[in-house]
């Protein structure tokens, strides 16, 4: 349902992050702010941005429902563009005793973790997984979330899978958030193909992706390529034949080791590559050529104690750069933006500026969205939130603490 008409003024800061398209490098610097600012929306689209004096000279103030916004900051709805949050089962036990041991996991124990959610994931039915679901969906909208991806990845078999991607769907329609949805059936090797990844892989080709491709709500194709999972050939043949039938692509590699796979994203143009924690000093020249985005997941690192992505690095050489929680059962239980937002800055020394248009408007470039979401711009949907402070500096300045005060989703307002 679309939302009243509103009108939100005496912003301390507007920071719009104004764009259609991913920013690169210096660009993620600009967050065209506009001071004392006020933003008007109807219909869930914003139609005018601008200095409040300015905008209470073009609209007529009593049509609207005003929001006086004095001492807070308005910016656009975070988007958290690689997530798992749809799955059975927990593995906190498996995550104690990693703690114990102080080392990450190996490629075979990775997959043995990941084959642990899915037979729990394989048992749940449609309604677990819905209420599971629509509960995470809710503590990420408190922190400012908008916009979500989720993969699937956690059936394994036909089955599984079309039920994490029907019950994301059915979020999409019934939760605030919007949920992209990505076929990630290259996430590991199931125990019915031990020895046999290629025979997957060909399973995933012919008996799969036409299916899901029925389906219609199913946007991305992701795959897991990195040492002892998928290898580049695999992922090669599986990606040309999802693209073939109109999906769009994505990569999860260079996580495990430095596996070439950023300069297969290059090649192959996903729409991003995800981790990239050893990705080549080539892999990021041909990302920053290509414009494909950056997706880096500090989460990852911190709770493992591996090394933060090259997230400096790579804004340097010109790279569109993206962050995301990449929520799941594993090895990042959690979606804190707040957490997120000060690992990137303090670890990765990504500035502030940076790293929120790594949250915003290159988050919705990761999907695919730049030109509907992601930015506060005329003509794009109403996805805004209110910080409890005067000024974005706050988000990794008061660390950890979730500072969202008001969400606005397609126009319409939620108090938190």
């Amino acid at each position: 349902m679309e939302g009243d008409k509103l009108l939100i003024r005496n912003a301390s800061q507007v920071i719009t992050c104004s764009g259609f398209a991913a920013k690169r490098g210096a660009e993620m610097s600009n967050l065209h702010i506009i001071d004392d600012g006020a933003v008007v929306i109807s219909g869930g689209i914003i139609t005018h941005v601008g200095p409040t004096n300015d905008i209470l000279r073009t609209v007529d103030a009593d049509d609207y429902l005003e929001i006086d916004a004095t001492g807070r900051a308005l910016l656009p709805g975070f988007v958290d563009s690689h997530t798992h949050f749809l799955f059975g089962g927990y593995r906190e036990k498996v995550f104690s005793e990693r703690l114990k041991k102080n080392h990450s996991l190996s490629p075979v124990e990775y997959s043995e973790d990941v084959l642990g959610t899915v037979s729990a994931t394989r048992s749940c039915d449609f309604e677990q997984l819905w209420e599971a679901g629509y509960e995470r969906l809710d503590e990420m909208f408190n922190m400012g979330v908008t916009t979500v991806e989720g993969k699937s990845g956690y059936g394994l078999d036909f089955d599984t899978e079309l039920k994490q991607l029907r019950v994301m769907a059915d979020l999409n329609d019934e939760h605030p958030i919007d949920v992209v949805s990505t076929y990630f059936g290259g996430h590991v090797t199931p125990a019915e193909y031990t020895h046999q990844t290629d025979d997957y892989i060909t399973y995933m080709i012919e008996k799969v992706l036409p299916e899901l491709r029925l389906e219609r709500s199913v946007t991305f194709c992701d795959v897991y390529c990195d040492q002892g999972l998928f290898s580049l050939r695999q992922t090669e043949r599986l990606l040309r034949a999802a693209r073939s039938l109109r999906f769009k692509l994505k990569m999860h590699t260079d996580s495990i080791a430095s596996f070439d796979g950023a300069e297969l994203a290059a090649k192959l143009k996903t729409v991003s590559a995800d981790h990239l924690l050893y990705v080549s000093d080539v892999g990021i020249k041909r990302l920053a050529c290509s414009g494909i985005v950056a997706t880096l997941l500090p989460f990852s690192s911190f709770s493992q104690n591996k090394p933060y992505a090259r997230g400096r690095e790579m804004i340097d050489a010109g790279c569109a750069v993206a962050l995301a929680s990449d929520y799941n059962p594993g090895n990042c239980f959690s979606c804190s933006i707040p957490m997120l937002f000060a690992l990137a800055c303090i670890q990765m020394k990504l500035t502030p500026e940076e790293a929120l248009t790594a949250l915003t408007i290159n988050g919705a470039a990761a999907l695919g969205l730049a030109k509907k979401t992601g930015s506060i711009d005329v003509g794009k949907k109403a996805d805004l939130i209110l910080l409890k402070y005067p000024s974005y500096k706050f988000l990794p300045y008061n660390i950890g603490m979730n500072i969202v005060d008001t969400v606005i989703k397609d126009g319409i307002l939620y108090m938190i």
